[in-house]
């Protein structure tokens, strides 16, 4: 059991930093979302007497000309109070001039839609200003995740059990899964114990025990050791090649097949990127497969700082990416603001993808992740690096944009599910009814907001 009163001084120092972060990333995430709201309201004309980061009691507020500008106590959200929400607090011409519900029906479809626009924008930016730097930007679709067996390490607990290259995994210990990074979890928290996996192999259902063996290396004399089966990465398949970087300058072209590594055979991407990096500025011999041939080439990766749980570390790169390395890479700005639209959309389909697969049961009600696992994940990124916190706000922000589209009542999808309801029957919905959906909407949020903390409380003690 956890204590409190047993925790390190760098114990308490690091769930210091993580609930910092998780207030700045979260911060950002809803100003920039309740200023769409506030823009909006501003540029049909309604009169907006609240901007809150926060909910509850004020924390310090400053007035602005007509609005009020707050910090509350409770920093899971955020709010914009207009002025004339209810009908009867308009009085005078002038006040139903400025009052919400006197708006068109335009007008308070384009507020209320404007608060979740603005988090697929910011989302934008981080992504266009990422691109214009030059820098490669991950942008993976479903398939990408999906638990396939693309790559075999001879030898491997995998491949001994009789695993084979195109099988899916489908069940881990009888429960289902729909994504690597589930079948990694299972092989992480096995402790070395057999796992019975469930696989799909040319349509037909198979079953196969794996008894995951720890990673050679990769624990501390005082650490848990990792452990793998050998499928956890993708096969060392070249599929672009990155203007500039060392990788084009050595003669890699898109279709190659990575064999050897100074004289090391690799069998998948994991192997190639731990010898390219384990040797910045080194040169590196290298044998490509092409056209059924072999190709020696030279490489020399470049030298990187990045930091990784608060050391900093040199590593080599070459600029390749295979697949299910979805990489986007932008030559100039003008690229990049374009580039930066696919990227938005390519994130916003795969977290759409999730939802509806998490709905309907292909994936596990448990990768649903509330306030601790949002703090843990900005702590993580903020290890790693400026660079890694804007790429997670830039995520996040379109998980926000996502989730607030739903068409449930007390979120702003449920607001325009009202106003397209209006449009069609032409008047609104009776005040009852949206008692009662508001209730139902209520319910169910903190249903959802129960069930994801509660998941958050089981990942800390699993550990």
């Amino acid at each position: 059991m956890l204590s409190a009163f047993n925790w390190s001084p760098d114990t308490l120092w690091l769930l210091l930093q993580k609930a910092w972060w998780f207030l700045v990333v979260l911060g950002i995430l809803v100003a920039f979302h309740e200023l769409g709201h506030f823009l909006a309201a501003r540029w049909v004309g309604v009169k907006v007497l609240k901007f809150s980061i926060g909910f509850g009691p004020k924390l310090f507020g400053r007035q602005a000309g007509e609005t009020e500008y707050l910090l509350s106590a409770i920093p899971l959200g955020g709010y914009v109070k207009l002025f004339g929400e209810d009908e009867q607090e308009a009085t005078t011409a002038e006040d139903r001039r400025r009052a919400f519900a006197h708006q068109s029906l335009w007008g308070k479809m384009l507020i209320v839609a404007a608060g979740p626009g603005f988090n697929f924008i910011l989302a934008y930016l981080i992504f266009a200003g990422w691109l214009s730097t030059g820098a490669p930007l991950f942008v993976p679709t479903f398939h990408d995740l999906s638990a396939d067996i693309e790559a075999l390490v001879p030898t491997s607990p995998a491949a001994t059990a009789g695993m084979e290259i195109g099988d899916r995994i489908v069940k881990v210990n009888g429960n289902a899964i729909a994504t690597k990074s589930e079948l990694l979890d299972a092989v992480a928290k096995s402790n070395g114990q057999p796992l019975k996996l469930e696989i799909n192999r040319d349509g037909r259902l198979q079953s196969l025990t794996v008894t995951p063996t720890p990673v050679p290396g990769e624990a501390g004399q005082d650490e848990e050791p990792m452990y793998t089966i050998g499928v956890e990465e993708t096969a060392p398949l070249v599929t672009s090649v990155m203007h500039g970087l060392p990788a084009s300058a050595a003669g890699f072209q898109p279709g190659d097949r990575v064999a050897s590594i100074e004289g090391q055979p690799i069998y998948t991407w994991a192997q190639m990127t731990t010898q390219v990096k384990e040797h910045p500025e080194q040169p590196l011999r290298v044998e490509v497969l092409r056209d059924g041939q072999r190709v020696p080439l030279t490489v020399t990766p470049a030298a990187e700082t990045v930091t990784v749980n608060g050391q900093t570390l040199e590593i080599g790169k070459i600029g390749i990416s295979g697949p299910g390395r979805s990489l986007m890479r932008s030559d100039n700005t003008l690229e990049a603001l374009y580039h930066g639209v696919e990227a938005t959309w390519g994130w916003t389909e795969l977290t759409v993808t999730g939802l509806y697969k998490m709905i309907v049961g292909d994936i596990s009600s448990k990768n649903i992740g509330g306030p601790l696992t949002i703090a843990n994940i900005s702590g993580e990124a903020a290890s790693q690096g400026t660079s890694s916190v804007i790429f997670l706000i830039a995520i996040l922000s379109i998980n926000l944009g996502v989730l607030n589209l739903l068409p449930i009542p007390i979120l702003d999808g449920g607001h325009l599910l009202f106003f397209m309801i209006e449009g069609v029957l032409r008047k609104p919905l009776g005040e009852r009814q949206r008692e009662v959906a508001q209730q139902v909407g209520l319910v169910l949020l903190v249903g959802v907001m129960i069930f994801a903390f509660w998941n958050d409380l089981e990942r800390i003690f699993a550990r």
